[in-house]
């Protein structure tokens, strides 16, 4: 665990996931509570009656955010809804949270107040109590840390890890639409650098610029499972695309997949707003990443019961790890799965 100063290994060259795998590989878990580590959505705590689950996230003005187009009750909405999206894809009911907040002095404390409005906005929408944390300053921008916390019954939590050959492959809602609306603000912000007496032309694109400023966390999908009596085999949260989701859920289930380009739900107003960044709207539901919704697999006897549900598309299934990842397209030719979205540290 020393450093050796005569080796020097870039983090660019690991990767964030890269980074978390080394890491893994350095810790052993000494606590017989500690039912899972690092490796999930959030890590599993035993409770004795039931389960707690953990997680947090980091958000870095000008690496995750940019205020010149982010208001800050969207982003203290935004920052709680991400940790409760990995609460939600353990299967799982969010129930408190904390807020580590470290600004510069450009910020005021009315500033302060508004970040707090959306934070405190979120936490109304699913019931949940924001119980403490910290505040510091720093030179410069902004820096929130969420951990997040919720609670399950022992025998309905649900891993990354448990995917099993035949399971049907589901997402929720629709994607590649927060990562277009990231499109249209950036551009719509060099617009404004360059020649600032032009105004923002955000006219029709509010679908997609919500889904990026104000994603909002699936707990519909788990009461909507719940009712439907259908506890899912494995199940993972879509922040950094499905591509890369779908890679970590096989990589964690040591298993491999098909999935069909005309299953993958992506809204009307995206395939149209694609077209104005010639992207493949493919593409942007695959590596565009942020969407938030979940990606989770079903045994095939739940196929009824889940095609009932209008919010829910099956995309495929799960196949022997030997048979690797792979994407059927609309010509019915089969391309290997790249996880290509965004990584933090890696020069994007």
């Amino acid at each position: 665990m020393f450093e050796d100063k005569n080796h020097r290994t870039e983090l660019n060259s690991l990767g964030e996931f890269g980074l978390i795998r080394h890491l893994q590989g350095l810790i052993e878990n000494k606590n017989p509570s500690t039912v899972k580590g690092i490796g999930d959505d959030a890590a599993v705590i035993d409770r004795s009656d039931h389960y707690e689950v953990l997680t947090n996230d980091l958000l870095i003005e000008g690496v995750h955010f940019d205020l010149s187009y982010t208001p800050l009750k969207h982003l203290g909405y935004k920052a709680a809804m991400v940790n409760i999206s990995d609460v939600f894809a353990m299967n799982a009911h969010p129930s408190q949270i904390t807020v580590g907040l470290a600004v510069s002095n450009r910020f005021s404390l009315e500033a302060i107040e508004e970040l707090y409005g959306g934070i405190l906005l979120a936490c109304e929408r699913f019931g949940v109590d924001l119980v403490g944390g910290d505040t510091s300053s720093t030179p410069s921008g902004m820096v929130i840390s969420i951990s997040a916390i919720g609670r399950v019954e022992k025998d309905k939590v649900v891993y990354r890890s448990t995917a099993q050959v035949h399971d049907l492959i589901c997402v929720s809602g629709n994607l590649g639409a927060a990562y277009i609306g990231l499109q249209i603000l950036n551009r719509e912000k060099q617009i404004f650098l360059e020649n600032p007496s032009v105004q923002p032309d955000l006219e029709g694109s509010d679908y997609v610029i919500e889904r990026q400023l104000k994603p909002e966390a699936r707990g519909d999908i788990i009461q909507a499972l719940h009712s439907a009596d259908i506890l899912p085999t494995s199940m993972i949260d879509i922040s950094d695309g499905l591509a890369s989701e779908l890679l970590h859920l096989c990589a964690a289930s040591d298993k491999g997949c098909r999935i069909y380009e005309d299953k993958i739900p992506i809204d009307p107003l995206t395939v149209l707003k694609c077209e104005d960044f010639n992207i493949n709207p493919t593409i942007s539901a695959l590596s565009g990443g942020e969407d938030y919704e979940l990606l989770f697999t079903i045994s095939q006897s739940d196929f009824e019961k889940a095609k009932a549900i209008p919010s829910i598309s099956i995309i495929g299934h799960i196949t022997e790890a030997s048979a690797g990842s792979a994407l059927i397209d609309k010509s019915d030719h089969e391309t290997p799965i790249r996880a290509q979205g965004w990584d933090s540290m890696k020069d994007n």
